[in-house]
């Protein structure tokens, strides 16, 4: 693999709170090993509504070719920046003390027409997917990566077949 160093960043991960850190790190791990060395960013759609369409709007200019964003919640921050993006959004729900995550669910599938966000699973399996994803939508237009992936698609099957 490609050092990490020497790859020009193309994933942001955002995240609503630092408290997302250990959900959302699942994703930046994942990211580097493919090579890809994310973008980690803590702003919030409600606290940071300015640093955060900010962010979003110079994202492209940047580099950035998908942005992961993670929010619990009223977890509004994936939409927040589709609304100001052409770029693909990722949207993980992080758990929540009372409702588990099924409200941050809610509040980041159901975009209205016209504001896609492609949403993962609650916690830290929708955190490794969102990065999988990213990896796939980027692997389009690099053949490198589309190897990887491939390759790790494959190890994943063998995975399986060995606890049979």
């Amino acid at each position: 693999m490609e050092g990490i160093a020497k790859m020009k960043t193309k994933v942001a991960i955002i995240m609503g709170s630092k408290s997302d850190s250990p959900i959302m790190s699942e994703a930046e791990n994942m990211l580097k090993a493919f090579g890809i060395k994310p973008e980690v960013r803590v702003l919030s759609a409600h606290r940071t509504p300015l640093a955060t369409i900010n962010y979003t709007v110079s994202a492209r200019v940047k580099g950035i070719k998908v942005i992961i964003a993670g929010a619990g919640g009223a977890a509004h921050l994936a939409g927040v920046i589709a609304a100001h993006t052409t770029l693909p959004v990722i949207g993980v729900p992080m758990p929540t003390r009372y409702l588990k995550g099924i409200d941050s669910l809610f509040s980041t599938v159901q975009m209205p027409s016209g504001v896609p966000v492609a949403t993962m699973a609650i916690g830290k399996s929708g955190a490794k997917n969102a990065a999988i994803l990213a990896v796939q939508i980027l692997a389009l237009e690099d053949k490198k990566l589309e190897q990887k992936i491939a390759q790790f698609k494959r190890k994943l099957a063998a995975s399986i077949k060995k606890k049979r």
